[in-house]
């Protein structure tokens, strides 16, 4: 079956005009410059370039090792552990023991993290690492985003509405092409996830194994590194994440759960076959945000940052905003006037031409991002009570460019 190639930088994308200077407000406080949001390292060390740097080093046709501080290994696991942010693991050293014994050896040894991308959030970073391309590309730009075609907000996590998945992605995963020049690919996960649209659009391509506790997934993922001489293994756990989500990262639930994962990850290390080279990462950080009105501010409620606006899109500390048509401008001026001491404030064309998706974004993908891009600098929230009742009562929540939530570990191991 024949598969389009990922874009080239020459190939895909539009131009979009240079963002202008940030705008000077007679009586208010400047508001954050585009330009100074820290963006993530596409193309260098970003959660996109590790997958192409592990198939690379093993012979993989037309991927690229991007990522050059990792050494070539004949086999190699990818752990993911949602929601497991380098300063989160960095601040918890006596619940993760082993995790931390490994820090220096992340990313090959350097001791730096990796950068997960623009959102920080788990549909857009699984279709990053799988695909080996930033969100400009791969077109998963946030938790929820408009389809231009419905015009309809689409919840790319849960993938509802149910949209055509190769439509919506249709670029091959870096385990399909793997597969495709021999090398054993496979994924270890929930058996929740084996036939989900995310799944096939984001980590399909060799064999998925399902299995329920994360003891039976480490085993497995060790016997499928062995299954092949050289072997292209993904893993997962997703349970860290909720704890934050819904307790919040210094909560015992939340430190009860990373030190269960600490020792899943030592059960994997100990079982690892000749030739490999094991990889821990996440997806992206978390930060625990106050429940009062100075830091959950609540755009159900407010009339200011409604008006002119159509859809509420992505999450809390990373929105995308959808405008009437004819009121881009006027939206775009509002929410710098209101929020832009504490979120970085863009138009979809100043995002775009500052990199926050990625060095360039695909035509297709264009109109899926926001009117307004509002991405957190502070530890505040959008919320929507009533839009949005579960996901403005979470504890935890990540979605922006500060170093909490874009810092992520590749630890690593090798026998």
């Amino acid at each position: 079956m024949a598969h389009p190639s990922p874009p080239s930088a020459h190939d895909r994308g539009r131009s979009v005009p240079t963002p202008a200077d940030s705008a000077s407000w007679d009586g208010h406080p400047e508001p954050l410059a585009v330009g100074s949001a820290p963006l993530p390292a596409y193309g260098s060390g970003s959660l996109a370039d590790l997958l192409p740097t592990l198939a690379a080093g093993m012979g993989v046709p037309d991927t690229t090792a991007a990522i050059t501080e990792l050494t070539p290994a004949d086999r190699n696991c990818v752990f993911l552990i949602d929601g497991l942010g380098w300063e989160q693991l960095r601040a918890h050293p006596d619940e993760a023991p082993f995790m931390t014994s490994l820090l220096g050896s992340s990313r090959g040894g350097t001791g730096r993290p990796l950068t997960t991308g623009y959102p920080a959030t788990t549909a857009t970073s699984l279709a990053s690492v799988g695909t080996g391309l930033p969100p400009g590309a791969h077109g998963l730009p946030g938790y929820t985003a408009r389809n231009p075609k419905t015009g309809e907000l689409m919840n790319q996590l849960r993938w509802q509405p149910w949209t055509p998945p190769r439509a919506w992605q249709p670029y091959p995963t870096v385990f399909q092409r793997a597969h495709d020049a021999g090398v054993h690919a496979a994924q270890v996960s929930s058996p929740t996830f084996e036939t989900t649209p995310l799944t096939k659009v984001a980590l399909s391509g060799g064999t998925f194994h399902g299995r329920l506790s994360g003891e039976e997934r480490m085993d497995l993922a060790a016997e499928q590194l062995a299954a092949g001489d050289r072997s292209l293994v993904y893993t997962y756990y997703a349970e860290l994440d909720g704890a934050g989500h819904r307790y919040g990262v210094e909560s015992d639930t939340w430190r009860g759960q990373l030190m269960h994962v600490d020792r899943l990850v030592q059960r994997l290390a100990e079982q690892l076959p000749e030739r490999t080279a094991l990889y821990v990462t996440a997806d992206h950080g978390m930060i625990d945000v106050p429940f009062d009105e100075e830091h959950r501010i609540d755009f159900d409620a407010d009339w200011e940052l409604r008006a002119g606006v159509a859809l509420l899109g992505g999450e809390g500390r990373a929105r995308h905003v959808y405008a009437v048509p004819g009121a881009q401008h006027d939206v775009l001026t509002v929410w710098r006037e209101v929020l832009g001491e504490q979120f970085w404030i863009a138009s979809r064309d100043e995002a775009i031409a500052a990199g926050w998706f990625g060095p360039q974004v695909d035509e297709r993908v264009y109109a899926r991002i926001g009117d307004v891009v509002a991405a957190a600098r502070d530890d505040v929230l959008i919320i929507a009570s009533e839009r949005e009742p579960k996901e403005s009562a979470m504890v935890g929540n990540h979605g922006s460019m500060t170093p909490a939530e874009q810092l992520i570990p590749l630890l690593e191991v090798r026998s």
